[in-house]
């Protein structure tokens, strides 16, 4: 059994060297040109809205106006978009004023909001929280929303790869509730990308850890072999374990 991973990129053109691939609308917004690539998990952005902003600077209609127009152009194939979520962490916390509970109030919002604008591709739920129990009471808030064997996003993740049992608690106490969920992990680094647990419980992720790492060690964060050499040493180093790596749509 495989797990997808969307590689994460800054120029959407670059994923003409990629089967799948995760780009934010932040850097498709107004494009006209056909990007070539199987299959793209557009990014609603959250992490840089609601950390240099505060919220979000684009209503959820016009989020999906970009979407459908994207997709109407034939500018990208739409594996599904990201619903406009809110982390929970505390530094997120402190860009809005407000609680774990008001942001998974405000993601579920929002995806209701984007689901009642019937695009014609999935939109990806995202389940948010801080503490395992957090996720387990967003999914209950969900409710029926999320349908039998549905793929969810799961966010406020990405700060905990230097721990990935805290990563596998959190996965757990989700499917915990509703093991049917196929999940997907939000910025998951090669520590918890190849750590068993983790990978026995996602069913796709996406980071862009390769462009941190090319930067730190003085190479180009931007270029696209950086990338394609990332997702190369964690096939080959996860190749042992029985869910690899590979560029197969969770769908």
């Amino acid at each position: 059994m495989s797990v997808c991973f969307f590689v994460g990129l800054h120029q959407p053109a670059d994923a003409k060297h990629f089967d799948v691939a995760c780009i934010s609308i932040n850097r498709l917004r107004g494009r006209k040109k056909p990007i070539d690539c199987g299959q793209v998990l557009v990014d609603s952005g959250a992490f840089t809205e609601i950390d240099r902003h505060g919220g979000y600077r684009h209503g959820v209609g016009e989020y999906a106006n970009e979407l459908r127009r994207l997709h109407a152009a034939g500018v990208v194939r739409i594996a599904a978009a990201v619903a406009q979520d809110y982390m929970c962490e505390p530094f997120m916390l402190a860009k809005t004023g407000l609680t774990v509970a008001d942001h998974q109030r405000l993601t579920i919002e929002r995806y209701d909001a984007l689901m009642a604008c019937e695009l014609p591709f999935p939109i990806l739920p995202v389940l948010q929280g801080f503490d395992p129990r957090d996720y387990q009471d967003h999914v209950r808030a969900y409710g029926d929303r999320l349908t039998p064997g549905m793929w969810v996003g799961v966010g406020s993740v990405c700060k905990r790869n230097g721990a990935p049992d805290k990563i596998v608690g959190v996965l757990s106490a989700i499917l915990a509730v509703r093991p049917d969920l196929r999940l997907h992990g939000f910025g998951i680094k090669q520590t918890s990308l190849l750590h068993p647990g983790v990978r026995e419980l996602l069913d796709s992720a996406d980071s862009m850890a390769w462009s941190f790492a090319a930067r730190k060690q003085g190479r180009n964060g931007n270029s696209w072999q950086e990338a394609k050499d990332y997702c190369q040493r964690l096939q080959i180093m996860a190749s042992a374990s029985p869910r690899e790596w590979q560029p197969s749509l969770p769908l």
